[in-house]
């Protein structure tokens, strides 16, 4: 097992002195206490588990000798606490974090203050192409721009050319929120692409992607085989994001109609459909409840893979109304969906099986799959 020097201060990594395979039995165990009498499958793992994070971001400060630094927030708190080589964040991604540094310190680019509101840097923000290797690189700062912008994008495209695109984030709030709304592509075209399988995604800063690429094909991969798809099957895929379930069901179904209701991912769904030549999947933006209101019949199968608080009593009301044969629920919080899928129950509904995969390694975390399963089939 690896050490982190900062593990203790940090917090994120709470089994990070626990052997793998026991990691991967103690959350096996947690589902399980969460279904009761419900048929649980061992935890699919990784067989590295280390530097699997390919979306990284840090916040920037400066040390007691006035150099700026880099780290990461430790546990319920806004305290940074310094470090370029996190184990679970991708190695490339902590690389150019490290070097950011050092150019900010080069080019007399102050870290941004909370307090007093002054200075510029404020997070980076990377996402990382696991196909190819190259990166996003969002910078967030605190001001109206960015001092010797120009300077930076140089010295990273010298240092670091898998850097193919730099976005500049304007955010001025005092809350949590690393992205704001307002932002500008100051190099490349604002995005990269990632594959899973043989389908192509383009990623921009705010798209929603799953950290892990590694484990994100073997979950969806599995949560494909567990709808049991065929050609006939018509799919509604409820919060559908950029479209990476969807795009990968439609090669194995009728029709795919895909709905969320961020009108900006809806965007990028289509645009990702027309780059893979898919024309069975069609997108909407919509709530997803008024979506499932006016669905003119029944789908075969829905997916769902909601935020971490689950669906809405209503939303899964005019699901369960709704008598889809088939429900594949994924979730990175299984309270939140041992919630859900207890409510289906009175649809007639009952838990077939539940498939864990380990998105998180040395995290608490864990995303689960649950397949749900009319009573009558």
């Amino acid at each position: 097992m690896k050490k982190c020097a900062v593990s203790k201060k940090c917090g994120a990594c709470r089994f990070l002195d626990v052997p793998y395979n026991e990691q991967l039995k103690q959350k096996r165990t947690a589902v399980r206490n969460l279904f009761p009498g419900v048929n649980v499958e061992p935890v699919i793992g990784m067989e590295d588990p280390y530097h699997y994070r390919h979306k990284v971001y840090c916040a920037f400060g400066l040390d007691r000798d006035g150099h700026v630094r880099a780290g990461l927030f430790a546990e319920k708190s806004h305290r940074i606490i310094y470090t370029t080589s996190c184990l679970i964040q991708h190695t490339g991604a902590n690389a150019v974090i490290s070097d950011l540094c050092h150019y900010a310190d080069t080019l007399k680019i102050e870290p941004y203050d909370e307090d007093n509101r002054s200075g510029q840097l404020r997070y980076a923000y990377i996402r990382v192409s696991h196909k190819t290797g190259k990166m996003l690189l969002t910078l967030v700062i605190g001001s109206k721009f960015l001092k010797n912008e120009k300077a930076l994008i140089s010295l990273i495209n010298q240092e670091h050319p898998e850097v193919e695109t730099i976005v500049l984030n304007f955010n001025h709030g005092n809350d949590s929120m690393v992205l704001s709304p307002y932002e500008k592509v100051i190099y490349g075209k604002g995005r990269i692409i990632d594959t899973i399988k043989d389908v192509s995604f383009s990623i921009s800063s705010r798209s929603f992607y799953q950290v892990n690429p590694v484990q994100t094909e073997k979950l969806y991969e599995t949560a494909i085989s567990l709808a049991r798809l065929n050609r006939k099957d018509n799919v509604l895929d409820v919060c559908c994001g950029i479209g990476t379930i969807s795009l990968l069901a439609a090669k194995s179904c009728n029709t795919v109609l895909g709905v969320e209701i961020n009108p900006q991912a809806v965007s990028d769904a289509r645009y990702n459909a027309s780059l893979n030549k898919i024309r069975n999947a069609h997108f909407q933006a919509m709530d997803a409840q008024e979506f499932m209101l006016r669905l003119g019949e029944t789908p075969d199968v829905v997916f769902l893979d909601p935020p971490r608080s689950g669906m809405s009593r209503i939303s899964l009301s005019t699901l369960g109304t709704l008598q889809p044969e088939r429900i594949v629920y994924i979730s990175c919080n299984p309270e939140t969906q041992a919630r859900d899928t207890k409510f289906l129950r009175k649809y007639g509904y009952y838990i077939k099986t539940i498939v864990p995969v380990d998105q998180f390694p040395f995290t608490q975390h864990i995303e689960t799959i649950v397949l749900l399963q009319k009573l009558n089939s």
